[in-house]
């Protein structure tokens, strides 16, 4: 078996090319080897049957501080949504979260893939002393070549693997952030809570713009669309937005996709949240915001990352 993108040699098992850093996962067969080619667009494999199980919720738990949740939610059949969360020697925090593009082929793989890759390539860029703003960008870097590698049918009708990134890295008292779609970040305290990250959307466009207010663009069609992904169909405009944010006092850096924010889409409101949670505990927050948007209508993924400062 060899990598797609540099044709080194690799193992069946591997997750990564060592060679190049491209994620191995969704590229080909887990089980038998096959090459792209032999899975299909529902994750089949067409040389041995096998097909890659795609997690309904997903829990990681890095300490008491730094923790995450991603769930199906009520309404669609399958999680398109993933997350990675990592402490780096000691001291650096890295959060990811990814929403695949529903209208895109094979969200959740793209999700999943994008995810990955960021997570190892920007690991790799703190070890080696990059400053967090440029491992940011390599991290999406790294994301879009394995987007570009999954194996797509290419036609009118389908667009290829595509999914919203939002990524922060946070060092000492700062937080830097970089993003593409509408997953977000907020800065959530007892009195100064905040969305840290701007919507790249259709309605946060129109409103920016002052063509129309809030409440006239959520009634229209387009309210929903957003206006940059991660994805071999904008690889010309994958340059992330980035953002240091400096760490005002105690507080809590929350990634999550839309699944969340669109119940509860004022960082007040988010802060009113956790501080009904009697628990101080990351994955313990998590797991209720999870369920406050599950018991609102759960209508999308739902995905959560929390950073306790």
């Amino acid at each position: 078996m060899e990598c797609p993108n540099c044709r080194t040699a690799v193992l069946v098992n591997d997750q990564f090319c060592e060679e190049c850093g491209t994620s191995l996962t969704a590229v080909g067969c887990e089980k038998c080897g096959a090459q792209p080619e032999a899975i299909d667009n529902e994750g089949f494999c067409s040389v041995c049957g096998f097909r890659k199980e795609v997690l309904e919720r997903l829990e990681i738990t890095i300490d008491s501080r730094l923790a995450g949740v991603s769930d199906r939610g009520l309404r669609h059949h399958r999680n398109e949504d993933y997350l990675a969360l990592q402490t780096v020697n000691n001291n650096t925090h890295i959060l990811i979260v990814c929403d695949g593009v529903s209208s895109s082929s094979n969200p959740h793989i793209a999700a999943q893939t994008a995810t990955e890759s960021a997570s190892t390539a920007l690991i790799a860029a703190i070890k080696q002393k990059e400053n967090p703003e440029s491992a940011i960008k390599s991290a999406v870097a790294a994301a879009l070549s394995s987007l570009c590698n999954i194996p797509c049918t290419k036609s009118i009708n389908d667009e290829p693997p595509s999914t919203t990134i939002v990524a922060a890295v946070v060092q000492q008292n700062t937080a830097t952030i970089g993003w593409l779609g509408d997953s977000r970040a907020y800065w959530i305290s007892d009195n100064n809570s905040r969305q840290l990250t701007k919507d790249d959307s259709w309605l946060s466009e129109v409103v920016a713009a002052g063509e129309m207010t809030q409440v006239q663009a959520k009634q229209s069609p387009q309210a929903n669309a957003i206006t940059r992904w991660l994805g071999a169909d904008a690889i010309d405009d994958a340059i992330p937005s980035i953002i240091n944010f400096t760490i005002p006092s105690s507080g809590y850096l929350l990634l999550c996709s839309d699944g969340l924010w669109n119940y509860a889409p004022q960082p007040q409101q988010l802060a009113n949240l956790i501080q009904q949670t009697s628990h101080t505990n990351a994955i313990t927050i998590c797991r209720s915001l999870i369920e406050f948007a599950r018991h609102s209508g759960g209508h999308d993924n739902i995905t959560v990352a929390l950073l306790s400062l």
